[in-house]
């Protein structure tokens, strides 16, 4: 589904990524910085896409590690930052879909989890961040400034 797709809620038409995680989009959308992001829910995949487009970035939006690779390879440009979910059935990873990216582009990386239980990413190991669902649009927001994928609000 292209990040354009809206839902109607009690009659009106809103955006998927304003009834997922409540944000609006900047007024002046300013980064232009491409942001890979990978999950196998495809509502996540559209309210995650979307949000990050409403704030200026252009978005490769893929259900697998394989897809995004695939999508990359044919745009010919390195992105700027990987969100990946943990659990993508039924296969690797989010860890080891990160970890082939990051064979092919040195870029730094979000891991985004459902699950509560997951340890806390230590990131002079692994150099990723992990967020855990739902995620909370101001803090996703302050994560992509501290990536310099977003600048600070004015």
């Amino acid at each position: 589904m292209p990040a354009t797709f809206a839902r109607f809620i009690f009659g009106q038409k809103h955006p998927i990524y304003w009834i997922i995680f409540g944000a609006k989009p900047m007024k002046t959308p300013r980064a232009g910085k491409l942001v890979v992001v990978i999950d196998d829910d495809p509502l996540v995949l559209e309210a995650t896409e979307g949000l990050l487009r409403s704030w200026g970035c252009r978005v490769v939006a893929a259900t697998s590690g394989d897809q995004a690779m695939s999508a990359l390879a044919k745009i010919g440009r390195r992105p700027d930052l990987i969100v990946c979910d943990y659990l993508l059935p039924p296969g690797p990873t989010g860890l080891d879909v990160i970890e082939a990216l990051r064979g092919a582009f040195e870029i730094p990386a979000l891991l985004i989890s459902g699950d509560g239980t997951l340890a806390r990413a230590d990131q002079s190991t692994g150099g990723y961040r992990l967020l855990h669902k739902p995620l909370n649009p101001e803090t996703f927001r302050a994560v992509l400034v501290d990536a310099s994928v977003l600048r600070p609000r004015d």
